[in-house]
């Protein structure tokens, strides 16, 4: 009994004698391509640890004056490097793999996400980005606070829908009104769409460009646009214009367009998401939008 007691004794000693483990030094330096993680990460605290942003990070607007690393799925080694990252924060969009491996090879902490639309994923991307910041708790307080608007957003779309059907919509992602692409399945775009109330016409997956002969037969209630090069009414007026078959459309002829920041289809679902529901929401149920308007200015 005695030598038994020595010997736990001895491995106390030994533990309390034995260097601590340091944790693993968190990454200081930040490079981010994909604009909802970069506004995550700003969210987060850390925007003063970015020193380059890719070229769908344009919110908040502070972000325009840091260095820019190129579009996120054309990115080079060599203006990354340039910047010394420790990390470098994408979604599976960015891209090529060649200078992802590359960085890699030259040390760089290549840190991957997911882009899919979904709340799983996203809590994953914040859970992981709260680690790689230490801000762990603020990330799931974040989460759960997000979660909630959805939910309430949620239950006042109930409610509108049982005065009028969910509208037939499409979104059209263009660049300066020309060949746009259609939001499908498994796209931000979609998910935005039936979230907000919305009957997403379109049945592919992805983004897809349709046949003149398809747009006309699907006619939507409403149309979403999204331009990469053009905002505002300019966006709208240029694809009218330059699509005919839109322009003849039950949603053109009824007013019934809503424009969209293309910067909220990348990177996966971003802090901005739930404001652009409830945009949407009251531009696809404007009956219900005007009763609760006039409700909340009620004294």
């Amino acid at each position: 009994m005695i030598r038994r007691r020595l010997s736990l004794l001895a491995l106390c000693s030994a533990l309390l004698a034995a260097p601590l483990v340091q944790a693993e030094p968190l990454p200081q330096r930040w490079v981010s391509a994909g604009g909802a993680l970069s506004e995550w990460l700003v969210v987060l605290g850390g925007e003063a640890k970015l020193v380059g942003v890719d070229s769908t990070s344009q919110h908040p607007p502070s972000l325009r004056s840091l260095p820019g690393i190129g579009y996120q799925r054309q990115l080079a080694a060599e203006g990354i490097l340039s910047l010394q990252p420790d990390l470098l924060l994408g979604s599976e969009e960015m891209g090529p793999p060649p200078v992802l491996a590359q960085l890699k090879a030259a040390g760089v902490q290549v840190e991957v996400l997911s882009a899919r639309a979904d709340l799983t994923s996203l809590s994953s991307n914040l859970s992981r980005i709260g680690t790689l910041l230490g801000a762990e708790q603020q990330a799931q307080q974040t989460l759960a606070a997000y979660k909630q608007r959805l939910q309430q957003q949620a239950e006042w779309i109930a409610l509108a829908q049982q005065s009028q059907a969910a509208p037939k919509v499409l979104l059209l992602l263009g660049h300066a009104g020309g060949n746009p692409l259609v939001a499908g399945a498994d796209t931000v775009g979609g998910w935005l769409i039936e979230r907000a109330g919305g009957q997403n016409l379109a049945t592919h997956s992805g983004y897809k460009a349709l046949s003149t002969e398809a747009l006309a037969a699907l006619n939507a209630d409403l149309l979403i646009v999204a331009d990469r090069s053009l905002s505002g009414d300019a966006a709208a007026a240029a694809l009218l214009k330059n699509m005919p078959v839109l322009a003849a459309g039950r949603a053109a002829q009824q007013g019934r367009i809503v424009l969209l920041d293309p910067t909220l289809l990348v990177g996966g679902l971003g802090p901005r998401v739930p404001d652009q529901l409830a945009a949407l929401a009251a531009g696809f149920y404007p009956a219900a939008h005007a009763l609760t308007a006039d409700a909340k200015s009620q004294p």
